[in-house]
């Protein structure tokens, strides 16, 4: 069955994809795979690394399913997890192919998602799960990508990167789970990925019930009917659109060039907001 393409109407394709996999020698992979992209005038990044394949890539329809086709062929990669929307323009100025240690780098040891990840949860499914009050929520993202939404009830970790989670998860650990308990831990992120690694570190850890949002927050969005959503604001997205919202349209925030930082409508109304000079964010330290 093909891949289904949603906001069909919008001129340029956007493909967000990994694969937990065993690449024998990821660098065997890059050109061929960067050769393709170029081909089909795709843009975007991909990471290749011994533990798989991830990243985001725009074009056209075509070019991307081209793109997608090569990757599933890939050892491993046969199911690929892969979330489409739409743009009014390419959200990516050019196409790199890039090796690393990890797809995700959480800096945790051989984790080994493919095997030892938690349990999928579809977006009914997590709705269930998420309305229990006794089920740990936890968001795995950055601080600024969950300042601008997140699931009700949903921990914060304020991390700064993804590599701080393993060291707060050990210092909070108690305060978490309560000593002696094992309740249910429910894990989300934007794609996928960082729950994947993040709820096979939790096992190694020796959490036992252990679940995640299969797809991430960009497949809750383009699944869930806004009028039965439990999600609360837009969801960063590491291209140009900055943000997306249920339909995976885009959203309303914008980037600040200095800092990074997104840009809500009411922190462009700051007095401290000037267009690519600074914003609110800069000035407070951020």
């Amino acid at each position: 069955m093909p891949d289904p393409h949603p906001a069909t109407n919008a001129p340029v394709c956007v493909a967000a994809l990994y694969r937990f996999a065993r690449f024998d020698d990821p660098a065997a992979l890059r050109a061929p795979l960067l050769d393709l992209c170029n081909q089909h005038g795709i843009k975007g990044t991909l990471l290749l690394a011994g533990e798989g394949i991830n990243g985001t890539i725009a074009g056209s329809r075509e070019g991307i399913g081209a793109v997608i086709q090569h990757v599933r062929a890939l050892p491993g990669c046969a199911d690929l997890d892969v979330k489409y929307s739409g743009a009014s323009h390419t959200p990516f100025e050019r196409m790199k192919v890039r090796l690393k240690r990890e797809i995700v780098t959480m800096g945790a040891g051989d984790l080994d998602p493919a095997a030892n990840a938690g349990e999928y949860l579809d977006p009914q499914a997590w709705n269930a799960l998420i309305a229990d009050p006794d089920v740990v929520v936890i968001d795995t993202r950055n601080d600024y990508e969950v300042a601008i939404g997140s699931f009700a009830r949903a921990v914060d970790p304020q991390t700064a990167s993804f590599r701080d989670f393993p060291q707060w998860f050990r210092e909070h650990r108690e305060a978490l789970l309560g000593e002696g308990r094992q309740p249910k831990v429910a894990m989300y992120c934007t794609g996928g990925i960082r729950c994947e690694k993040s709820t096979a570190f939790l096992k190694a850890e020796g959490v036992e019930q252990v679940y995640h949002l299969e797809g991430g927050i960009l497949r809750y969005l383009e699944d869930m009917p806004e009028e039965l959503s439990l999600w609360r604001g837009e969801c960063f997205v590491f291209d140009q659109r900055v943000s997306v919202g249920h339909g995976l349209v885009e959203g309303s925030h914008t980037m600040c060039r200095p800092c990074g930082h997104p840009l809500s409508e009411a922190d462009r109304l700051s007095p401290l907001y000037e267009e690519g000079v600074s914003c609110p964010h800069c000035h407070a330290g951020d």
